[in-house]
């Protein structure tokens, strides 16, 4: 009765829900249906429901290939990296643009900061490849100007990984400190005045105030991407990537690409995709668990 009565005095508000709830339903619920495939020799003509169930066979078939393997390991070393190089990023410029003071200044900053993530992939593919080609990049164009040698950035596997690492710096940091700016408005100036006042420096009122501050943001991002390590984004490896390194560029999300579109083995491109969803849900259950006893922070 208690619940019909505020259901009615705040309706607006469930009805504020009715459309993300059938955005999740259509797009993220429906197609759990497809996930079937992963257990079905799949034929494009039969339909899900009319293939032949084949058990575990088509997992069987795929963890015995080396291509899945070499596809896994580099798929957890670029993300690996990644939470290494592109994860305290926005943290140190989200620092940065809080302690300016001149505030066109600042926002001059955060709007050339935020521009690069808007920017598609392909766009950033062609970008690299202008700048870092080897033969006709504009930075090696340069150093054969000057009499030095080129720099293999594109074509050599530890090169292209530095490369690949630093694209992903600048596409990625200046968006990301939305969040942790946000946190900031939210701790006491009252803090950092008294802490003036006592003859803190910057460092130290970065160190005992700021990051304490943000704790919370920096766990739930951290569990966040951690529950990411088993799954990447297909554009950047793809775009960036070449048959030179594919020791390195090819990854889970390209495999799956290549096996479930290109070769039309769908049954095999749904166990991969399937092993990603839950391999992702055990990282992310054990990074918050592991978070909740470290730390006391939890977003689950």
């Amino acid at each position: 009765m208690r619940g019909t009565v505020y259901l009615r005095r705040y309706w607006q508000l469930y009805a504020l829900l009715v459309l993300p709830l059938v955005y999740f339903i259509i797009f993220k619920y429906g197609p759990m249906w497809g996930v079937q495939i992963a257990f079905k020799d799949f034929n494009f003509f039969q339909g899900i429901t009319g293939s032949e169930w084949i058990g575990l066979d088509a997992f069987r078939e795929v963890f015995q290939t080396q291509d899945f393997y070499k596809t896994l390991r580099n798929t957890l070393m670029l993300n690996l990296l990644d939470l290494v190089v592109s994860f305290p990023a926005p943290l140190i410029l989200a620092i940065m643009l809080h302690e300016l003071r001149i505030q066109w200044f600042k926002r001059l900053s955060q709007t050339i900061l935020y521009i690069p993530h808007f920017i598609s992939w392909v766009i950033i593919g062609g970008i690299v490849y202008q700048v870092f080609g080897t033969q006709s990049g504009m930075i090696n164009n340069m150093l054969m100007a000057l009499g030095f040698e080129s720099v293999p950035f594109l074509t050599e596997k530890n090169t292209w990984l530095i490369t690949y690492l630093a694209t992903g710096v600048w596409q990625s940091a200046g968006w990301g400190t939305i969040l942790y700016l946000a946190a900031l408005t939210g701790i006491n100036k009252e803090l950092f005045e008294a802490a003036e006042v006592d003859g803190a420096g910057r460092f130290k009122r970065i160190w005992h105030i700021t990051l304490p501050g943000l704790k919370t943001t920096i766990v739930t991002l951290l569990i966040i991407n951690l529950g990411n390590m088993i799954s990447i984004g297909f554009d950047r490896p793809f775009v960036i990537g070449n048959k030179a390194v594919m020791d390195y560029s090819d990854v889970l999300s390209t495999y799956v690409y290549r096996t479930g579109l290109e070769s039309g083995q769908y049954t095999l491109a749904t166990v991969v995709g399937l092993f990603q969803a839950v391999v992702g849900l055990i990282f992310i259950l054990g990074a918050n668990y592991a978070s909740k006893k470290l730390t006391d922070e939890s977003i689950i």
